[in-house]
């Protein structure tokens, strides 16, 4: 293929949607004649910076592979005309973009989309009318557009909303509302709530947080996005329309086994698989955003990295060998017979692929929780032996000092506390009890989604469970994998005091071998937070109370009650 040595670049290119609304992109393409296809990206955070713009493809670099780069501010942002309601508005917006760009004259009528996280959300959205230019679409970490973005089991993931609120959302919100004067003393205010973020994480009730309440013409967007008002009005365009006809689409999911929304991205593969086969997946040892070789406290190697994938790709020639294939019908780009599914194997730090998510090999087996009564000193045992008579463990859960929370699949202000971090400080709580399997004699492989089977009672009417799956090595620090929530009240309904009852704790996907040496370990809590809004144990949410009480948590282990993890284990 010939490439392109000229490139063309056009700023703030107009498209008017049906309602008369007009958006703005830059445009990115080939100055040499012809038709080409496109690629279209519609972001909320500003298509003219370049950590955003050029983040995930490199548009100059594209464009001279013969593709039009469209990267457009989405309705009511920067340069783009109209009232910004996240997710709300991309059904509609996204169709009519896509038909625009399709009909531009230096377009072949061909259009893909990518991008990640809300710029991928857009994408999911954009195939709901089903524009028929739209071929193929390439999301990255991203949500699920049946599911509220940001919470998981009935849980708020607090530091993320409050983060993407104050963050992303309100200095560009704060300038199209106020005049230049207020504006210059309001950015001044939210610049230095934004240095003590994480004091603010602590404030309750949350719906009260004095860094939005300062600023009157937030009120509005705060309280529909806290309430998930814009979430609601956005899944009920999608459940009126035939959900296996605007599913049916080629999809390229990236994922990262450290991205707040890696649970929604395996989800969007699978859903999408059931009505297209034409899917692919990849999932790399990253966070939110976050794609290089380091993470957290732990190094990958240079080849796990998304800028040089297993030394062979990187992100944007991952696009164009996608694009060409269903934009240019360029065959030879994807091999016939190539593996759908290429996952990072955290611990022996190697790339593999697969035939399907999840692994059909996968071999379940169940680790039982043991103790003296002790756990909550790291005294717990984790075997395959079913427990017999065993004393339970105790906890009290204190929401006014609740577990904060230490790495793992976090999306905290500039990527802060994300990813694999030691976990023995956290260990060491009075509130954590611990459970731990001897060293391992030989590897093992974990890749899937394990769960806890957590028999438990509560004195509280409603309160949290939390799980963490964890890798300790020979030297004992321990490195976290995977974790789960869930909101017992949620979960189950009713009164819960006293009761004892089975809680099911989806563990987020990993992929890990636990090396010789190595010991695996289950750590159970009620809190993880700022990451998670903490249960005040009352029945109601910090989302609108105060007050707080604590409450004594018990753990179940004997022949009865076996609670014990299951986890994905690969046979070798």
């Amino acid at each position: 293929m010939t490439t392109i040595k000229q490139v063309m670049v056009e700023k703030e290119v107009p498209c008017t949607l049906r309602d008369g609304v007009t958006l703005y992109a830059n445009i990115y393409r080939p100055q040499a004649s012809g038709d080409y296809p496109v690629l279209l990206s519609r972001l909320p955070y500003n298509k003219n910076l370049p950590d955003f713009s050029h983040r995930w493809i490199d548009p100059i670099r594209t464009a001279m592979q013969g593709y039009i780069i469209i990267i457009q501010d989405v309705r009511g942002r920067f340069s783009s005309e109209g009232e910004f309601e996240p997710f709300a508005q991309e059904v509609e917006d996204g169709y009519d973009t896509v038909e625009w760009a399709a009909s531009l004259p230096y377009s072949n009528g061909k259009v893909g989309m990518f991008g990640l996280s809300y710029y991928a959300f857009t994408q999911l959205y954009a195939l709901v009318e089903q524009p028929s230019a739209l071929k193929a679409i390439f999301p990255a970490m991203t949500g699920n557009i049946f599911k509220e973005p940001f919470g998981e089991n009935g849980v708020l993931s607090l530091a993320s909303s409050e983060t993407w609120m104050l963050d992303s959302v309100a200095p560009d919100y704060l300038k199209r509302k106020l005049s230049r004067e207020e504006y210059t003393e309001a950015i001044k205010e939210l610049t230095n709530d934004l240095n003590q973020i994480e004091e603010w994480h602590d404030y309750k009730p949350i719906k009260e947080l004095p860094a939005v309440m300062k600023h009157p013409v937030l009120h509005d967007i705060y309280r529909k996005y806290i309430d998930q008002e814009f979430n609601k009005r956005a899944m009920t365009q999608t459940v009126a329309k035939n959900v296996s006809d605007f599913l049916d689409m080629p999809a390229y999911h990236l994922a990262g086994w450290y991205d707040n929304f890696l649970n929604q991205t395996l989800m969007n593969y699978e859903q999408m698989c059931a009505y297209n086969p034409n899917q692919k997946l990849i999932i790399g040892p990253w966070g939110h955003g976050m794609v290089g070789s380091d993470l957290g406290e732990r190094s990958f190697g240079v080849n796990s990295s998304a800028y040089s994938i297993d030394g062979k790709d990187d992100l944007t020639s991952l696009h164009i060998k996608w694009f060409n294939h269903w934009l240019k019908e360029d065959n030879d780009t994807l091999q016939d017979g190539e593996d759908p599914v290429k996952v990072f194997v955290m611990g022996v730090n190697e790339w593999r692929s697969e035939k399907e998510w999840p692994l059909q090999r996968t071999e379940y087996t169940n680790y039982y929780f043991h103790s003296d009564g002790q756990a909550n000193n790291r005294s717990g045992r984790l075997t395959t032996s079913t427990p017999t008579d065993e004393p339970s463990d105790q906890f009290t859960h204190d929401p006014a000092n609740p577990v904060p929370t230490k790495g793992g699949g976090t999306l905290f202000y500039n990527g802060r506390n994300a990813g694999p971090r030691d976990q023995r400080a956290i260990e060491q709580r009075e509130d954590v009890v611990v459970y731990t399997s001897p060293p391992l004699e030989e590897s093992l492989e974990v890749t899937g989604s394990a769960k806890v089977m957590l028999w438990a009672s509560t004195d509280a009417v409603n309160t949290d469970f939390t799980a963490k799956l964890v890798d300790v090595f020979p030297d004992g620090t321990a490195y976290n994998l995977a974790d789960g929530i869930v909101r017992a009240k949620y979960q189950n309904g009713g009164s819960l005091s006293g009761e004892m009852i089975c809680y099911e704790i989806d563990l987020s996907p990993t992929s890990n071998v636990f090396l010789p040496g190595h010991s695996i370990r289950i750590d159970m809590a009620s809190s993880d937070f700022p990451r998670y809004d903490v249960n005040p144990n009352t029945g109601e949410t910090t989302l609108n109370t105060v007050e707080m009480v604590k409450a004594k948590q018990t753990v179940f282990h004997q022949a009865e009650y076996p609670s014990h993890v299951i986890l994905p284990i690969i046979p070798d």
